[in-house]
């Protein structure tokens, strides 16, 4: 299977991983113009379990390292199969809030905070799991002056996004709804990754731990534990919405193909800075490759600010807040790198 190798190579995945999840949401953005977030997020799903299962047979298969995916499946330990199931739960739970809120209040806003708060709380919970497994080696000051910029950037984001300009048409309730459903979102998403790393030998991917599993196993299962837990939350959301009226399935199969694709797209994006996440978690640390991808506000905000233009119209003083932001963004994502060089 494909396995990174060097700490340099396993830092310019977790950029990708950083796009990736930064940039999902625009299939939202795009989906919306006609289609319900609840309807979207089923096609968001499937397109991740799809994604999963092309990785786990290719990249997850083949090479000279480590186990391939059946042969790895078949000898996991029931507990960190539950474990990956667990995650996949966890993470669908805080998604679906996360996507509630940037269908009301937009990228800029949801990402930074939701994903912000979730980088400070997970990266504690990665931190425990490396330290339990004894593969903890990050410069533990560097880190938390890392994410502690990046905690002051999500801050500021939180003050530009109440200066947003009335042409955005976003009511002040709809907007305090969005900022709470994101920071419920954020804290309940930190814990869905350490859940996952428990399931891993972060020591040795090419020879891992018998019992233990390889990314792309943990990927499978995890995606998994995302798509049977969506027939639970995605169903109720369906029928209490937290805007709008109650959405029927019939409505979902009414849906054209270029619809469906396009939310499934969304799904394989995530699943594969989700899958780099966890195989660059070796080289990187579970902490610090988190922690990298979580730098994910700050790409979903170039996109709301840029392409969605949804700070236009914004109060006096709001561009200088989110050019700051973007300064403390970049340096607590150097001090992050940083940290894992060790």
């Amino acid at each position: 299977m494909f396995i990174v190798n060097s700490y340099t190579l396993a830092v310019i995945l977790c950029f990708v991983i950083m796009l990736c999840w930064g940039s999902w949401g625009n299939t939202q953005k795009l989906a919306a113009k006609s289609w319900r977030y609840e309807l979207f997020y089923w096609d968001y799903v499937i397109g991740m379990v799809i994604f999963s299962l092309l990785l786990a047979f290719t990249l997850g298969s083949h090479g000279s390292e480590g186990r391939p995916f059946l042969e790895d499946f078949a000898q996991a330990d029931m507990k960190n199969i539950m474990w990956l199931l667990v995650g996949g739960v966890i993470f669908n739970a805080s998604n679906i809030l996360l996507s509630a809120s940037t269908s009301i209040a937009g990228m800029s806003v949801a990402f930074p905070l939701g994903c912000g708060l979730a980088l400070v709380l997970g990266v504690i919970n990665n931190l425990r799991v490396e330290a339990s497994q004894g593969a903890l080696t990050t410069n533990l000051p560097v880190l938390g002056l890392g994410v502690a910029l990046v905690v002051a950037a999500v801050v500021l984001n939180g003050i530009a996004s109440g200066k947003k300009g009335d042409s955005n048409s976003i009511s002040k309730a709809d907007q305090k709804k969005g900022i709470v459903l994101a920071l419920i979102a954020g804290v309940v998403m930190s814990f869905f990754s350490s859940f996952v790393m428990r399931a891993m030998d972060l020591n040795d991917f090419a020879h891992p731990e018998v019992g233990k599993v390889t990314p792309y196993t943990a990927l499978v299962v995890f995606s998994l534990g995302v798509f049977v837990s969506n027939f639970l939350f995605n169903t109720l959301v369906m029928k209490k919405p937290f805007v709008g009226e109650p959405v029927k399935y019939s409505e979902y199969f009414a849906g054209n193909v270029k619809t469906h694709l396009v939310g499934m797209l969304g799904g394989a994006i995530w699943c594969l800075g989700t899958a780099l996440s966890y195989i660059t978690a070796e080289k990187a640390g579970a902490a610090v490759s988190y922690a990298l991808g979580q730098g994910a506000p700050m790409v979903a905000a170039i996109w709301g600010i840029f392409v969605w233009k949804e700070f236009k119209g914004a109060k006096k003083g709001v561009t200088g807040l989110l050019a700051l932001m973007f300064c403390f963004f970049i340096a607590g994502l150097a001090c992050i790198i940083i940290s894992g060089n060790n």
